[in-house]
């Protein structure tokens, strides 16, 4: 699952790298993200200054963003085999946040 994750960040910061359009979106935003996956293992991350800066093992004080799932699901919306927002609706993953952030959610998917 690390791999995955650290695939998808690099992905993403190639992506606001070469998009303006997305970079413009991401402007000064600060957030720090938190994965609480069921079998117990934590992730977390901090989007800032347009990028990621690395995926971190554990939970992190004051996450912006809690995704809660399983490694299936998670695994799942990595290969696009479901979409972030069937995974919500159908209860197969959590989010804690504003509704601005999971509007946002969806560009990592």
């Amino acid at each position: 699952m690390r791999e995955m994750l650290e695939d998808l960040i690099r992905k993403f910061n190639a992506k606001v790298a070469s998009d303006p359009a997305l970079r413009a979106e991401v402007g000064d935003l600060r957030k720090t993200v938190l994965i609480d996956l069921k079998d117990g293992t934590m992730y977390h991350f901090t989007l800032a200054d347009q990028k990621v800066a690395g995926l971190l093992d554990g939970g992190a004080d004051h996450a912006d963003i809690t995704i809660s799932t399983d490694a299936d699901t998670l695994r799942a919306l990595i290969l696009r085999e479901i979409g972030p927002f069937k995974a919500y609706a159908t209860g197969k993953i959590k989010f804690k946040g504003s509704l601005e952030d999971l509007a946002r959610f969806r560009k990592f998917f």
